[in-house]
């Protein structure tokens, strides 16, 4: 089992749901989040004074998955958040030692 976390833009959250209902994902946590990678900010001009937002708004979704979904999972985040500019996001994939679902107490890729 996997745990797929993307952060990508906000305005592309709906069609990255979209693409992974599509492929068969039922769950995903999503968290609003700010920061900043290589786009480091921008300025914003506010009633004439100019200042600096160091972080951005993103989105941060968490999928876990068994591991014949990982790549058809970044596959359908890669293609649907990507916009070719900078800022666009990054996929993390990190291995998931044990989930249990707390309702019913199963175990494992039963859990997911």
């Amino acid at each position: 089992m996997k745990l797929i976390t993307a952060v990508i833009k906000p305005f592309k959250l709906d069609d990255v749901r979209e693409s992974l209902s599509e492929i068969g994902i039922q769950g995903v946590t999503v968290t609003e989040v700010k920061g900043f990678g290589r786009q480091k900010g921008h300025t914003e001009l506010y009633r004439g004074a100019e200042y600096v937002v160091d972080f951005l708004p993103k989105i941060k979704m968490e999928i876990a998955v068994d591991e014949d979904m990982v790549d058809q999972v970044i596959e359908a985040i890669s293609k649907t958040a990507n916009t070719g500019k900078i800022g666009d996001g990054k996929i993390f994939v990190t291995p998931l030692e044990q989930v249990i679902r707390i309702r019913t107490g199963e175990n494992g890729p039963d859990a997911l």
